[in-house]
């Protein structure tokens, strides 16, 4: 998963505007022109397409931690020496307010089962010998379940054959 197309998730997963995703940055302290955040969540083969850089996206997550759950009294954390899968993953855990159950739902829903002990495994210190890396297909099935969590479509109707016309009426 690129760091384009975690922007766009999050953008369209949690029906952002243009203009929220600018106060997200901003409320990292970067500035982002709208032109740049638009060429950042066209998809790779569109014209007019340029990758987000680890910084930005860093920038980004930091600014959505404080967009989602306020600032905090320590300030904005430094950005991370080299951007990797389990401090994103790590970063959007704490944005989204998320505890062990609720990421286990969320890969649940998506299609993969983990543990209690495999997940808490990607928050670990890389120097811990518990630590596990998050690849990018973890990620996504990830942003799946979160996507698939939020998602503002209906479920479709159970077995609509054992349903009366009455049920049908609005």
């Amino acid at each position: 998963m690129t760091n384009n197309d975690l922007l766009f998730k999050i953008h369209t997963i949690f029906n952002h505007t243009t203009l929220e995703m600018l106060e997200i940055f901003a409320l990292a302290e970067q500035i982002v022109t709208e032109a740049q955040l638009n060429a950042w969540i066209l998809k790779s083969d569109e014209a007019g397409s340029q990758p987000c850089d680890d910084k930005s996206l860093e920038t980004f997550l930091n600014g959505y931690i404080v967009h989602k759950r306020g600032p905090s009294d320590k300030g904005i954390p430094a950005l991370s020496i080299k951007l990797n899968n389990n401090i994103i993953f790590t970063k959007l855990k704490i944005a989204l307010n998320l505890k062990a159950e609720d990421l286990i739902a969320h890969f649940e829903i998506a299609g993969l089962e983990l543990s209690k002990h495999e997940i808490s495994a990607f928050f670990r210190k890389p120097a811990n010998k518990h630590y596990k890396k998050c690849t990018s297909q973890t990620l996504a099935c990830f942003m799946k379940g979160v996507t698939l969590k939020n998602s503002t479509i209906p479920k479709p109707l159970q077995d609509v054959r054992f349903r009366t016309a009455e049920q049908f009426m609005i």
